[in-house]
């Protein structure tokens, strides 16, 4: 299996504060890239992109993968081999974990299901089935041509949730890791994680494409006019009418990712003046 390194270059790992405490003067020198320190040419992009005026930061779960579609299957295969009772008791585990750490863990679910049946050797199979899941079948339509697409108006990076096991694995296996080069960036909270990611990608101007209007208002809220918010109305959260009342729009709101494509992204940089 390839070797994944969340955080390559050997660099020394950056003391993260909450982005909340940011003032203005400082985002707009992270923005422009003063004071900051560059990725190498291969895990940038430099060279392939004029100063990188545009990042698109991209979204994994129910964005670019129907996630929905996972947790169905899932779902099934749990009825299947232990039964509904026990389904519906590593479901519960798995919402009591996402509750707690604000992701979606999958194997730390079975690891507590375990706990509690030591015996049963089924539990084998069961992490084979999540580890070994061909989640590129379950990528939405042209998300992979959408990539490619964004990839000639600017550099394009996974920016994902999740735990470092599972989700990596779902990135590459899904081919989003190599569709972008390998410029996948998980965190436990992204949107805490700017500075970050700002320092890691310097840009111009950022665009962020997210099924979840919380993330989209947060990084909004942070970045203000640096950021272009694109939110694809896939999956239960982007289709829950309680999520979309609490918070603001997006400035772009699609049906699907694959309208991307035909969107005028060139209108994008100009009006945002870069």
């Amino acid at each position: 299996m390839k070797k994944i390194n969340l955080v390559s270059d050997n660099k020394p790992a950056l003391p993260i504060r909450d982005a909340s405490t940011w003032d203005a003067p400082e985002i707009q020198r992270l923005s422009s890239g003063r004071g900051s320190w560059h990725n190498s040419t291969k895990d940038s992009g430099a060279g392939k992109h004029s100063s990188d005026k545009v990042v698109f930061l991209l979204d994994v779960d129910n964005t670019l993968l129907n996630n929905d579609a996972i947790e169905v299957n899932l779902k099934q295969h749990l009825t299947q081999e232990f039964g509904a009772e026990n389904r519906d008791r590593y479901w519960s585990l798995l919402e009591e974990l996402r509750t707690e750490l604000g992701y979606a863990d999958y194997l730390g679910a079975l690891q507590r299901y375990r706990l509690q049946d030591l015996s049963d050797p089924r539990l084998l199979q069961m992490s084979s089935f999540l580890v070994d899941y061909p989640f590129a079948d379950r990528l939405y339509p042209s998300a992979l041509g959408v990539i490619q697409h964004l990839d000639s108006w600017g550099l394009t990076v996974i920016l994902s949730d999740g735990d470092v096991v599972f989700q990596p694995r779902k990135v590459q296996r899904s081919g989003l890791w190599d569709a972008v080069d390998g410029r996948v960036l998980i965190y436990i909270h992204k949107e805490k994680m700017l500075e970050y990611v700002m320092r890691r990608y310097p840009a111009q101007h950022y665009v962020m494409v997210d099924d979840k209007l919380s993330i989209l208002a947060a990084m909004k809220g942070i970045l203000g006019d640096r950021l272009t918010s694109v939110f694809p109305r896939q999956g239960h959260y982007a289709l829950d009418p309680h999520n979309n009342n609490a918070y603001p729009p997006a400035d772009i709101t699609i049906a699907a990712i694959g309208d991307l494509i035909n969107y005028d992204l060139p209108g994008i940089a100009a009006a945002q003046h870069i």
